[in-house]
């Protein structure tokens, strides 16, 4: 043996190897083959361990530390206790044994009585294939073993979500972590704020809010507890907000097989569907409630952007075209109008026209609409309906009760004629289908003609299940009516008063605005097409399971009539004016048109 290089004695141990008993455990191996070591002259040699890694797993720490030294010609001999020490992916280990020929380094497997310097072992690859299928026998069993536990309802996580940790009476049960659990409701509560992940990870930097892997790893918990980083404790990272936000787990649900490995090889995890999740409502204590997590998931949706002025409007994502059906623009900028005084211009548009002007094809109109004044009609509607629902509450549920009645009956009723109809017309599809099958079969069409037809039918087919599955779904929307109620009237007992609209009303009270476009009292300039008289604009606030609800008018016919002869007033003194306004131009047009003539 070259005098200038070592052997390497290699030891590996993964939680599989654990579970046949001691024998295989790093201190036995080490042992064993200290003793070989000795009794054969491999001197000097040293230990190279990895000890809880799989054999599928070739980023094992040590591995690559012995794999570093044979490149570095420094290894004369690799000795362990047997082949599937090594690894358990025959390929694999195929070509690291070419790289020990090139590098002439001499490898022994004691059990398996393999010695490179004796010459080759014919049985060897048998042996390597035979240690591949162990480990892919190995995966499936505890993939069966994981799956029946997820099916179970017990958590298959070792360790439970940030906010939470294991009952020390019983392992599979989980219970809140109160410190962190206050910081995952600041973090919702942040969001339903109308703030973004970045600006609320820099609320909890400069507060100095241990980051999750920080706060569990001093605890002994999660996958850090060994490698924390103290340099990096309050460096809360966007991804992890994102993540607690995610987490259904806060609600009470316990949530299994989110995940799986591409196969037994890869460690990576692959994201199942959310329909393939095995969810279990109620496992546990709940830090977030229901009502709040879907609408951060809402809110999450939709995209705030940060303008040039440095914020996102919150009323994004929430107000809607009444013609044709798409989203409203914000659009935000400073317009100076002296040196002293600047102006923000913050108005809506209909995002259809605003995309289709753009490319002169004029779709829609715009529907233009201040922020401020989206804001004061949201702010009455909020004032108007708490207040007829707080100090009439039981006309108020018979109100609710009476518009779902008339609704369900109208629109359940059409949608139960529909499904009949759809469901027939499924049935005549299946019978053409069956039709179209005998006529190929006899020959009566030509292959080419029976996939031209079946296709079109199948599309159709297809089509009527997609409206089918609509239908049912908002079927059985119409029986949640009483439950959204009694949320509606828990929703609006939290705020004593509405003096001001905050972005967290938006975000829990409010479900949709309906903008409709302006109209004009006067109508249109038939001279130039510009708008004339006062301007009057319809707007539809739609609240959080209830929908749009008129509050009644509660007020006195004698009030009612003086609010009117108000109106009427008002709107003559604006119209005097208007027609004040329109004789000044025409008198000054009037001047100023021969001075013009005479100049040309």
């Amino acid at each position: 043996m070259n005098k200038n290089k070592i052997t390497i004695l290699y030891e590996r141990l993964s939680r599989d190897d654990e579970l046949q008993g001691p024998s295989n455990s790093i201190l036995n191996q080490k042992q064993m083959l200290e003793d070989y070591a000795k009794q054969n002259g491999l001197v000097p040699y040293v230990h190279i361990d990895d000890d809880g890694y799989s054999g599928t797993n070739w980023n094992r720490p040590g591995w690559q530390k012995l794999i570093a030294m044979v490149e570095a010609d420094e290894v004369a001999c690799i000795c362990m206790k047997d082949s599937s020490r090594m690894g358990r992916d025959y390929l694999r280990m195929g070509l690291y044994r070419e790289m020990f020929h090139e590098k002439n380094v001499r490898l022994i497997a004691i059990n398996d009585n393999v010695d490179t310097q004796k010459g080759e072992d014919d049985f060897t690859p048998f042996r390597e294939i035979m240690a591949e299928w162990y480990a892919r026998d190995t995966s499936k069993k505890i993939k069966s073993v994981f799956a029946a536990k997820g099916r179970s309802g017990k958590p298959t996580s070792s360790t439970p979500p940030y906010g939470y940790m294991k009952d020390p009476n019983d392992k599979y049960k989980w219970i809140v972590d109160e410190p962190a659990a206050e910081v995952v409701r600041r973090i919702f509560q942040m969001t339903m704020d109308g703030m973004g992940v970045h600006a609320i990870c820099g609320v909890l930097c400069r507060e100095k809010i241990d980051r999750p892997s920080y706060y569990l790893g001093v605890r002994g918990r999660g996958r850090h507890k060994n490698d924390y980083s103290e340099e990096h404790r309050y460096a809360w990272g966007s991804a992890t907000i994102g993540s607690i936000l995610r987490k259904m787990e806060y609600t009470g649900s316990l949530v299994n097989l989110k995940s799986a490995s591409a196969n037994f090889k890869s460690k990576k995890k692959v994201n199942k569907p959310k329909e393939e999740w095995l969810i279990f409502p109620n496992s546990h204590e709940a830090i977030i409630d229901q009502e709040t997590f879907d609408t951060v998931q809402k809110l999450r949706k939709t995209p705030r952007r940060i303008d040039t002025l440095g914020e996102a409007n919150p009323l994004t994502g929430l107000l809607w075209c009444a013609d044709c059906g798409e989203k409203l623009y914000n659009h935000r900028k400073s317009k100076t109008e002296k040196p002293t005084h600047t102006k923000l211009n913050d108005t809506y548009h209909c995002s259809t026209y605003k995309l289709s002007n753009s490319k002169f094809a004029t779709q829609c109109t715009p529907h233009h609409i201040s922020t401020e004044n989206v804001r004061a009609v949201i702010l009455n509607a909020l004032k108007a309906t708490s207040s007829y629902a707080k100090n009439h509450e039981q006309d108020f549920l018979e109100k609710l009760k009476e518009n779902s009645a008339i609704k369900q009956s109208e629109t359940a009723k059409a949608s139960k004629r529909q499904l009949a109809k759809n469901e027939k017309r499924i049935g005549e599809l299946n019978r053409i289908f069956q039709s179209l099958y005998e006529d190929k079969a006899l020959g009566k069409i030509t292959d080419e003609r029976f996939s031209e037809m079946t296709a079109n039918y199948e599309a159709e087919q297809e089509e009527i299940k997609a409206k089918n599955e609509k239908l049912q779904a908002e079927l059985e929307q119409f029986q949640t009516q009483q439950h959204n109620t009694e949320n509606f009237l828990t929703l609006i007992r939290k705020y004593t008063q509405f003096e001001e609209l905050t972005n967290a009303m938006l975000n829990e009270l409010i479900d949709k605005i309906i903008v409709y476009e302006g109209e004009w009292s006067e109508g249109r300039n038939p001279e130039n097409d510009r708008p004339m008289g006062s301007r009057s604009q319809q707007v539809d606030v739609y609240l959080k399971y209830i929908g749009k609800f008129d509050v009644p008018d509660m007020r006195t016919p004698e009030e009612i009539e003086a609010e009117q002869i108000a109106d009427e007033k008002l709107e003559a003194k604006r119209a005097y004016h208007r027609q004040k306004t329109r004789e000044y131009l025409a008198r000054k047009k009037a001047k100023e048109e021969p001075r013009y003539a005479k100049a040309s």
